[in-house]
């Protein structure tokens, strides 16, 4: 690897944390560079085609999406973080798209604008949680003992729900030990715990609120005034 890394990120974002982890992991110094999408800086579009974060600069180069990110890093830096057989490695990149399904179904969860469709969207992310407890091994984490890129993908899903958890109860978790020794085991990462500000829970708790949605209106009663 050439040159120094600076990832552009938003503070928010979940594919910027896939990044940041990998990163972590591998031990790479960079520089985090967050902007504000609302407002997205002339220098950030000229560098982001689509206009999203992440975006990874390798010196004066520009490298976008968070795939691409990660698939750069684990191909320039030690250690390894996929499997080394290439059916496995197949499969993990098959459950990191999963996991970016995911992060789509959370999405409309929070956007939901009434109850009903809010019910709806958690039954939709409860059974994608359900097919992740198939899947899933002995753990601790998704390949056993070995951290891997599918890990840095699931660590920032599971921490939207440090927050959801505290707004409500939406029937995530029963009956599902396996998804939820492997949430405790990447929660418990540093470099998962490093890939957000220290700030992130109260940060997301703001942009929910800003949301006016259905879980907002669940929301206001804990967060203003009787």
């Amino acid at each position: 690897m050439s040159g120094s890394l600076v990832l552009v990120s938003h503070a928010l974002c979940p594919y910027v944390q896939r990044a940041a982890v990998v990163l972590l992991e591998k031990g790479v110094p960079f520089e985090r560079r967050d902007i504000d999408l609302a407002n997205k800086p002339d220098w950030f579009l000229k560098i982001s085609p689509l206009g999203k974060t992440p975006v990874l600069l390798v010196g004066d180069k520009a490298i976008f999406e968070s795939a691409v990110i990660c698939e750069y890093l684990e191909e320039t830096a030690l250690p390894r973080l996929h499997p080394s057989n290439a059916l496995q490695r197949a499969q993990h990149r098959s459950w990191m798209e999963f996991g970016s399904a995911l992060l789509a179904l959370i999405g409309a969860f929070y956007s939901a604008a009434d109850e009903p469709t809010l019910l709806a969207r958690a039954a939709d992310v409860r059974a994608r949680l359900e097919q992740i407890e198939v899947a899933l091994k002995d753990g601790p984490y998704f390949a056993g003992d070995s951290f891997s890129i599918v890990d840095a993908a699931f660590g920032p899903v599971f921490r939207y729900f440090d927050v959801f958890d505290v707004i409500g109860e939406f029937g995530f978790w029963n009956g599902l030990p396996k998804v939820q020794r492997w949430r405790r085991a990447l929660a418990a990462r540093p470099s998962v715990a490093d890939a957000v500000h220290p700030d992130y829970p109260e940060q997301l708790r703001r942009f929910l609120l800003a949301r006016r949605s259905a879980l907002t209106r669940l929301m206001i009663p804990a967060d203003t005034p009787a």
